[in-house]
């Protein structure tokens, strides 16, 4: 029998794109230990269609089992069954809370626990995470987790992972962190939400300045002994994250950068020039100008899926039509054969990963300690 809430084709609630899109995401997840297929498809089971207080009810019960289980574990010395299982806790919490609005405080309550399943999960390791907070606005802090690289207190290449706004930097600590340990990397992985709620993020979005947090995330990063200042890199998770790509323009000290290069922006730019007959772009009025229109001081990797919102001919056309062509610009296109082809790789993540963290193992390895 197909679970309740699955079409023929496997999609999961057609009349919901917003859930169906959180399951796509939770599946995929499991690839990389933030969830269990076989978990998911229980869930998917159980849910009642049309009733949204089934999806909160019943990945809020399962987060609760698999937290339960890693404090089990931890207390009998199993420390990795611990930490995957607050690593699959944390994520069915980001999932119970995903359909409910920003101010409903059982969302907060989801993510609070999320939250503390993240820091015993830092805990756990070895070596240790940490929670750091790095000063930005007045008023106002961004809150990150640092995880050392394997080889502990030694100088190490580091990434800065951050999303786009409205995204919690949980999620980094399944989809990210494995790739940069794996290739002896520190990881920064940081949010724009600091300590506030998710309804903060409306003041978020009407911030022009978004790209200022990150010279001050470099900043705290020149302090740290641990880390090896010459080889910092940093990845824009999503493509929402045009901030990240404005950063790189104004911040020499990176070393390599992931992210949507400004295309976004870009696109927007010549959207409104056609519409309104504007032959110079630079003087149209977008969000999120100024655009990385210029060369970047350190190479740049751009990833898309064909399937995604910005066709890969169209991408294609303004990185070359663009200064970004004179710059160490690579843009990846995944296609659906190999599938990562959908918005921000969400079919395939891991696929999209080992090519992003082998691109920055050439460049940040490759970089000698000044």
């Amino acid at each position: 029998m197909m679970p309740a809430c699955l079409s023929d084709d496997w999609t999961f609630c057609p009349e919901r794109e917003d859930i169906s899109a959180e399951f796509t995401r939770l599946l995929a997840a499991a690839q990389e230990g933030g969830a269990t297929i076989a978990e998911c498809l229980m869930i998917a089971r159980q849910l009642k269609r049309g009733d949204d207080r089934s999806w909160q009810r019943e990945w809020k019960k399962l987060a609760q089992t698999n937290r339960q289980r890693a404090e089990t574990a931890f207390a009998e010395g199993h420390r990795a069954s611990a930490q995957r299982n607050w690593l699959r806790a944390m994520n069915y919490y980001g999932a119970a809370a995903m359909p409910l609005d920003p101010a409903d405080e059982r969302r907060w309550v989801a993510v609070l626990a999320m939250q503390e399943c993240a820091r015993s999960y830092l805990a756990a390791r070895n070596p240790a995470g940490e929670v750091v907070t790095i000063p930005w606005l007045d008023g106002h802090s961004l809150r990150g987790y640092f995880l050392p690289a394997p080889s502990g207190k030694e100088p190490a290449p580091t990434v800065i992972c951050i999303g786009e706004p409205g995204h919690r930097k949980e999620e980094f600590l399944f989809k990210l962190v494995p790739h940069a340990r794996e290739r002896g990397f520190s990881m920064l992985a940081l949010d724009l939400f600091g300590d506030q709620r998710d309804d903060f993020l409306e003041a978020l979005l009407r911030r022009q300045d978004l790209e200022s947090a990150i010279p001050g995330v470099m900043d705290y990063l020149e302090t740290r002994q641990d880390v090896d200042f010459a080889r910092v890199g940093i990845i824009a998770d999503g493509w929402g994250s045009s901030f990240v790509a404005r950063a790189v323009l104004q911040e020499p000290r990176l070393a390599a950068a992931v992210c949507d290069g400004g295309l976004w922006d870009l696109h927007e730019r010549a959207f409104f020039a056609s519409r309104f007959a504007m032959s110079d772009v630079s003087i149209v009025p977008v969000p999120h100008a100024p655009l990385m229109a210029s060369s970047a001081d350190c190479p740049v990797l751009i990833t898309l899926g064909e399937d995604g919102w910005l066709k890969a001919d169209r991408a294609r056309q303004l990185v070359r039509n663009s200064r970004l062509g004179s710059s160490d610009v690579t843009l990846k296109v995944f296609t659906a054969t190999e599938t990562g082809a959908a918005q921000a790789h969400a079919d395939n993540p891991s696929l999209a990963n080992e090519y992003i963290f082998d691109w920055l193992e050439s460049r940040l390895h490759g970089a000698g300690r000044i």
